[in-house]
C-alpha cells in the first residue's frame, strides 16, 4: 500500500484500500490529512513565529522573575541614583529631568496605587533639586524648557498609572481565563489516575491556544468491564469548534466503552455520534487501545500517529497497523471497516501514545521534524515503573528541539500494564 504524496512515513494513515478508484480520488483531492511540508524546505514563518515566542517569553521572564519581585525598591532606587547624581554633578548639570524612569519602572513592578505614589515622589524630589539647580533663578530664555520638562514628566506619569492600571486588569483577565480553561480541561479530559485498572500510565497534555489550556487534541483512558481502553486522536482545525467536535468523540467514547464487548464496535459507535454533529470535511484521527488479556494489547486505528512500544532495554518498535483506515468520520467514504490488531507486550515495556503535534514539532538546524522514535528509546528505557519521570523527559527534549516553543496541540501518553 502507498502513502499519500507529501505525507511522512511516522503517519498512521497512508490511505486504505480502495475498491473505488473514484472514491480513492474524492479523499485525495479533499485532502483529509494534514500533509505536512517538505522537513527540508526552508519554512521562515515558522521561524519568525518561533523567534517571536522565544523574545516574549524572555520579556515575561524577566517581568516576572526579576522586575515583579523587586516592587517598589526598583523605582525608588531610580529616584535615588538620580538624585545622587545630580548632587554629585553639581548646579551647572541639571539630571533631574532623569526622573521620568522611575514611573515608567513603576508601571511595570507595582500597582497602579504606588505608580501614583511613585509619581508624587519623584516630582516632590524634582521640586526639591529645584533651588540647588538654579530652576528658580531662571531667566525668562530658560522657562519653556522647564515648562516642557514638566509636561513631559506629568504625561509619562499619567501614562504609567495607565499602564499599571492595564497591566493589573490584563493579569486578572488572564487568570479568569485560566482558571475557566482549567475548569473545562478537567470537566471534559478529566485527568486519570496514575493508574487505572492494572494499567499505569502518565501523561502531558499541551495547548498551543494563546490564554488556554485546552484545544482540539484529546485522550481518555477508563476501567471497564471489558478491560482498560484508551483513546487518543486530534480534531481537524482549532478553536471552539474543535473543542466541541472532542466533546462529542469524547462523550460517545465514555458511554460506548461501558456498553460495547468488542473495540471495534465501541469505535463505530464513537463514528456514528461523530458523524450526526460535525459538518462536511470534519474528521478526528483516532487510536483506540484495549488491555484485556494479559501480555498484551489490541488497537485500532483510524487515521492516526502511530503507536510505539518501548523496552526494558530502549528498543523501539512502530506498531504501524496492518491496514490503515480513514479517520473518524469519513467511514461513508469507504466500504468495510477497520480490524483490530493485537500486540505483546512484556514486562517492563511502554506503549507510547501521542498526536501529530509531537512528531511535526519543527526544530534544529534544518527545521527538521521531531524524531520520537529516535529519540524517546534511551529517555523512557527501564522507566515503566515512574512514568511521569520518563513523560517529562521526553516532553523536554520536544521543547528542546523546538526551540522552547509548540505550534500545535501536544498528547503524550504512556502505558505500562
Amino acid at each position: 500500500m502507498r502513502p499519500l504524496p507529501g505525507r511522512p512515513a511516522y503517519a498512521g494513515w497512508a490511505g486504505p484500500r480502495l475498491r473505488s478508484p473514484g472514491i480513492a480520488g474524492t479523499l485525495v483531492t479533499v485532502g483529509l490529512p494534514r500533509r505536512p511540508a517538505d522537513p527540508h524546505r526552508p519554512v521562515p514563518a515558522r521561524w519568525v513565529h518561533r523567534v517571536k515566542n522565544l523574545w516574549l517569553r524572555a520579556i515575561q521572564r524577566v517581568e516576572n522573575s526579576y522586575l515583579a519581585r523587586m516592587g517598589l525598591s526598583l523605582p525608588l532606587a531610580a529616584i535615588a541614583v538620580v538624585v545622587a547624581a545630580d548632587l554629585v554633578g553639581g548646579r551647572d548639570h541639571f539630571i533631574a529631568p532623569g526622573m521620568v524612569a522611575a514611573p515608567a519602572l513603576a508601571s511595570v513592578t507595582v500597582s497602579w496605587q504606588r505608580t501614583v505614589l511613585v509619581c508624587v515622589l519623584g516630582a516632590a524630589a524634582q521640586g526639591a533639586l529645584a533651588p540647588y539647580d538654579g530652576v528658580v533663578d531662571i531667566g525668562p530664555a530658560g522657562q519653556s524648557v522647564v515648562i516642557g520638562q514638566v509636561f513631559a514628566y506629568c504625561f509619562v506619569s499619567i501614562f504609567s498609572v495607565y499602564i499599571a492600571w492595564r497591566r493589573e486588569t490584563g493579569a486578572k483577565a488572564f487568570t479568569a481565563i485560566t482558571s475557566v480553561a482549567e475548569a473545562a480541561q478537567h470537566a471534559l479530559m478529566r485527568p486519570p489516575a496514575s493508574r487505572v485498572g492494572p494499567v499505569r500510565l502518565a501523561v502531558r497534555y499541551v495547548s498551543a491556544a494563546t490564554d488556554a489550556q485546552i484545544g482540539g487534541d484529546l485522550y481518555a483512558v477508563l476501567d471497564t468491564p471489558f478491560g482498560v481502553r484508551v483513546l487518543v486522536g486530534d480534531v481537524r482545525g482549532k478553536g471552539l469548534g474543535a473543542v466541541q467536535t472532542a466533546a462529542v468523540v469524547l462523550g460517545a467514547f465514555r458511554e460506548a466503552a461501558f456498553d460495547e464487548a468488542a473495540l471495534d464496535d465501541v469505535a463505530a459507535r464513537v463514528d456514528t455520534s461523530l458523524g450526526r454533529q460535525i459538518g462536511d470535511g470534519d474528521f478526528v484521527t483516532a487510536l483506540f487501545a484495549q488491555f484485556g488479556e494479559p501480555a498484551g494489547v489490541e488497537l485500532l486505528h483510524y487515521g492516526h500517529v502511530a503507536p510505539l512500544r518501548v523496552s526494558r532495554d530502549g528498543e523501539v518498535d512502530t506498531l504501524e497497523p496492518a491496514e490503515p483506515w480513514v479517520p473518524l468520520g469519513l467511514a461513508e467514504l469507504v466500504p468495510g471497516k477497520p480490524k483490530p490488531w493485537r500486540v505483546p507486550l512484556l514486562p517492563g515495556d511502554v506503549l507510547v501514545l501521542c498526536t501529530d503535534g509531537v512528531v511535526e514539532a519543527r526544530g534544529g538546524p534544518d527545521g527538521g521534524f521531531y524524531p520520537l522514535a529516535a529519540r524517546i528509546g534511551p529517555l523512557v528505557a527501564g522507566c515503566a515503573d515512574d512514568l511521569d519521570a520518563a513523560v517529562d523527559r521526553v516532553y523536554e527534549d520536544l521543547l528542546a528541539h523546538a526551540g522552547g516553543s509548540l505550534s500545535d496541540d501536544v498528547v503524550l501518553l504512556f502505558l505500562a500494564p
